[in-house]
């Protein structure tokens, strides 16, 4: 049995709010609970409705699923959003990296949402996400210092580090953070991740089980559905570890 969906707006933000089990029976009868939640966000071109089950499967291992609309999907999907996808790759890439800025300065809003409406533990917050999501994990780590736990599905780093800018090292340790890549991956390739991991061993020497790196072997970006099953698992087990 799969548990019950609703959507809400916190503020600009259309998100599909998923309880774990027990928790709609409390909230019914006025008792606010505070939950370990994920957040979770879709790739480009996607919404948050089609990753219900996976905060379905989020929601059984005991945490409050949050799946958000990034800026120009979903519920406020940009009316030319084809268009300007079909322009020269600059001008597509450009996109996706405006709009992937733009969801990440949206974080902390996010979160003080979810904390001020006692929804949220606020010592258990997790961010999660694939392609394009997984990159905006890794902004959402380097925003907001009360992310306790992070998954990063075939996402990149890069993004985060344009010319003349210094990589934000310095705002992942003690974010519990796993990232999954895959091998084949031609549409958002493995090395920044990896590199990224690299450049984060010294930080978590005192507590390197935070940190974990793992890569999905002869998977390409869209993965079999099994390779998905899989990879979704590794994340939901990570996150309510933690």
């Amino acid at each position: 049995m799969t548990a019950p969906h609703e959507s809400a707006l916190f503020g600009e933000v259309p998100v599909l709010i998923v309880r774990p089990g027990g928790a709609d029976g409390a909230a019914s009868r006025g008792k606010a609970t505070a939950l370990p939640t994920v957040v979770w966000f879709h790739g480009f071109g996607a919404d948050k409705e089609r990753h219900l089950p996976e905060l379905q499967r989020f929601a059984a291992a005991g945490l409050l699923a949050i799946g958000v609309d990034a800026v120009g999907h979903g519920q406020r999907r940009l009316p030319d959003f084809e268009r300007l996808v079909a322009r020269s790759p600059s001008a597509s890439a450009a996109l996706f990296e405006s709009l992937l800025a733009q969801t990440v300065a949206e974080v902390p809003r996010l979160i003080d949402t979810l904390v001020d409406r006692g929804l949220t533990d606020p010592q258990r917050i997790h961010v999660a996400g694939v392609s394009m999501g997984g990159c905006i994990v890794y902004g959402a780590i380097a925003a907001d210092r009360r992310v306790g736990a992070a998954a990063a599905l075939l996402g990149s780093p890069a993004w985060l580090c344009p010319d003349g800018v210094d990589f934000p090292l310095d705002r992942f340790f003690p974010t519990a953070l796993l990232s999954i890549a895959a091998e084949n991956d031609a549409v958002v390739p493995p090395p920044a991740a990896q590199a990224l991991h690299q450049r984060l061993v010294p930080a978590y020497a005192r507590q390197p089980d935070r940190l974990r790196y793992r890569v999905i072997p002869g998977a390409s970006h869209f993965m079999l559905p099994e390779q998905w099953a899989g990879a979704v698992g590794q994340a939901s087990a990570w996150l309510a570890r933690f």
